[in-house]
């Protein structure tokens, strides 16, 4: 048994290995997140299907291009719009479809009534599983997402230092952001946590998240790396190097065995995929259909017109790597199975 096939990592030791500059320990770190996530789930890779469809937002926080101070143009999707490419998507292979938002300040007005028109329609007519990444909503909207069908909620806490939550999300409460995704774990929805990489943490800052993640009993851990957004308080700060967020999913990997550990299209593209992938992630994030009128978050249109974020295009690289996309049956008695 090497050091890596196990998943009790003291906090101190995860700060080594994220900072480690040993080429052949990452690359041996690597291989073990690869390894586990083999013997989880053989050669099946996720895929979800990505519906931004408010680009509206209440917010303001400093690294975001939809931010609701910066001057761009915005969209907000009809029902009917937001239907149609779900089902786009699923016609073509997604095993879950992401209904992601900006905080609209019309659908908080509403009460989310269209939003779980939608959710209901994914679910009782298409028979597909849904997250929903509406933001920080109250307890009561929380309880329509469940009782309308939906699987998952979806909101990131960036970072769990709480300073440097406030640099990043001016004005928003880091209590009231955790609480509403333990209300929801508590109403029976899996959760999905997420890390920025890149936006002033520390590697200790790193190490005590990917614990925390564990302890809230998140279904989906992630990470990102921060990408410089135009018109943003944050538009110099450079993107930092991607081996950090490759050694962060290994770790989540080898720490979470049965975790859902996302590939995203939103950061590199799909020229980002294969390492991502050979990292240990299973999961692979914002498969956005060509030409379809709707954006990314950390890129908002790389490779989205081109038809590089499809499940055809992943699909192929997937297959040179003798991996392929799973069934929604297969990702749905994934969800099934009980973690270890």
């Amino acid at each position: 048994m090497t050091k890596f096939e196990r998943k009790d990592f003291s906090e101190e030791e995860l700060v080594r290995l994220i900072t480690t500059e040993d080429a052949a320990e990452t690359e041996a770190l690597f291989a073990a997140a690869r390894k586990q996530r083999q013997a989880v789930q053989g050669d099946k890779i996720f895929a979800y299907g990505f519906v931004y469809f408010t680009t509206y937002c209440r917010n303001n926080c400093n690294f975001c291009y939809y931010r609701r101070s910066n001057d761009i143009g915005r969209y907000r999707k009809s029902e009917d719009e937001v239907l149609a490419v779900a089902k786009a998507l699923i016609d073509s292979g997604v095993n879950l479809i992401d209904l992601t938002m900006g905080e609209d300040p019309m659908y908080h007005a509403e009460q989310f009534e269209t939003v779980c028109r939608i959710i209901r329609t994914i679910k009782e007519e298409y028979h597909t599983p849904v997250m929903i990444s509406p933001g920080v909503v109250s307890d009561e909207i929380i309880d329509k997402f469940a009782e309308a069908g939906a699987d998952f909620y979806a909101l990131y806490q960036e970072t769990h230092n709480r300073r440097l939550f406030e640099n990043l999300r001016v004005d928003q409460s880091y209590d009231e952001r955790m609480h509403a995704k333990l209300y929801a774990r508590d109403r029976g929805m899996y959760i999905e946590e997420g890390l920025l990489a890149g936006v002033g943490e520390g590697p200790e800052d790193i190490a005590r998240s990917l614990k925390i993640m564990g302890e809230i009993g998140a279904r989906q851990v992630r990470v990102m790396s921060f990408i410089p957004q135009e018109g943003s308080p944050m538009e110099n700060v450079r993107t930092p190097d991607r081996l950090e967020e490759l050694k962060i999913i290994a770790l989540m990997r080898l720490m979470y065995p049965d975790a859902l550990i996302p590939a995203s299209l939103d950061v590199d593209g799909i020229k980002g995929l294969e390492d991502r992938i050979n990292a240990g992630a299973n999961l692979i994030t914002s498969i956005i259909p060509p030409r379809s009128g709707f954006m990314g978050v950390a890129h908002n249109v790389m490779d989205v017109d081109e038809g590089g974020r499809t499940v055809e295009e992943a699909a192929a690289i997937l297959s040179g790597m003798g991996l392929r996309i799973a069934s929604v049956e297969e990702y749905q008695a994934f969800l099934r199975k009980p973690q270890a």
